[in-house]
């Protein structure tokens, strides 16, 4: 296990060292936010994959394939081994999956994956399935493994799933979907809003831009959470907004603690109107949170720009 924790300090030191120690717990476990329509935009996607042909491939199998090898297959199933998993919040966990360490996963910026697991045979005695999308934390740029950062919900079939995972079982994966098409400098101002786990898509935007030097791409980010104890990657932001000027991030919880001095309640249209670029054509704003979240729509209608991410965070 330390042996891992050092790999993950060296690929993301920041990420993911808080995590490691513990974090103190909160009474929160999910999103007071109602139920919304980003539900529907993953329900969706999801339906699409159940009702795909359940083709099942191996690693060794893509070597038919012509041009760059990659883990990742867009049309069949691929098995990947968990090689360890860590605890980054009192309800989140960290899961590294590793494949042939010559191969890079396959996922552009920004994209996901989709999973899915067995939920047992139906009336015909075929296997059934649940199926979520996820984006990956590590860099795309990396060989041999990709991270997720998953959030267990209590109800949460693929969640509950993910939990009963140990070292040495698989997941079956493909993609990449892509979500939309970044490149350096298609924006001068991107504005971000995100709501727990649904940091994972933004922070894949975000690293793209602040590794590469010659984009000059400015981003302001708020961050929406129950509780300041479910703050993920909060260490990293923090790194990654003291070292970077064209990065700004601002965090607002439902609950606050004694000393919080962020934001307090729900994303407004104040706070949208004075931590987000205005719209325009140089502008974007993306968002990606939980269902409810969508339907909170003060702050929505004060722009026209707006590419919803998604990430599949209602409890099913």
């Amino acid at each position: 296990m330390s042996t891992f924790f050092r790999r993950l300090s060296k690929a993301t030191p920041i990420a993911f060292s808080h995590a490691f120690r513990g974090q103190s717990q909160s009474n929160s476990t999910h999103f007071r936010f109602p139920v919304g329509a980003i539900a529907a935009i993953s329900g969706g996607i999801s339906y699409f994959y159940y009702f795909s042909e359940p083709n099942l491939a191996h690693l060794d199998q893509i070597n038919e394939e012509t041009g760059p090898k990659t883990a990742l297959h867009p049309d069949k199933w691929i098995e990947f081994k968990l090689q360890e998993k860590a605890k980054v919040s009192h309800n989140t966990q960290l899961y590294r999956f590793s494949f042939d360490p010559n191969l890079h996963l396959g996922l552009d910026v920004a994209s996901c994956l989709i999973t899915r697991a067995p939920l047992g045979e139906d009336a015909e005695g075929k296997t059934k399935y649940v199926v979520r999308p996820y984006t990956p934390i590590s860099d795309p740029d990396s060989k041999g493994y990709f991270d997720l950062m998953i959030k267990i919900y209590p109800e949460g079939k693929m969640s509950q799933y993910f939990s009963k995972l140990n070292p040495g079982d698989v997941v079956e994966v493909k993609g990449p979907i892509e979500k939309i098409r970044y490149t350096p400098n298609m924006k001068k101002h991107i504005g971000m809003i995100a709501g727990g786990s649904g940091i994972t898509p933004m922070l894949q935007v975000i690293e793209a831009i602040l590794k590469n030097p010659d984009d000059n791409t400015k981003v302001s980010l708020i961050y929406a959470n129950v509780s300041p104890d479910d703050i993920l990657l909060k260490k990293k932001l923090d790194m990654l907004a003291s070292s970077h000027p064209n990065l700004k991030v601002f965090y607002t919880v439902d609950n606050p603690s004694k000393y919080w001095v962020g934001g307090t309640g729900y994303i407004s249209k104040d706070m949208a109107s004075k931590g987000l670029p205005s719209p325009s054509d140089d502008t974007l704003i993306l968002v990606c949170g939980p269902p409810g979240m969508m339907e909170h729509k003060e702050w929505f209608t004060s722009f026209k720009n707006i590419a919803v991410g998604w990430t599949y965070l209602r409890h099913v």
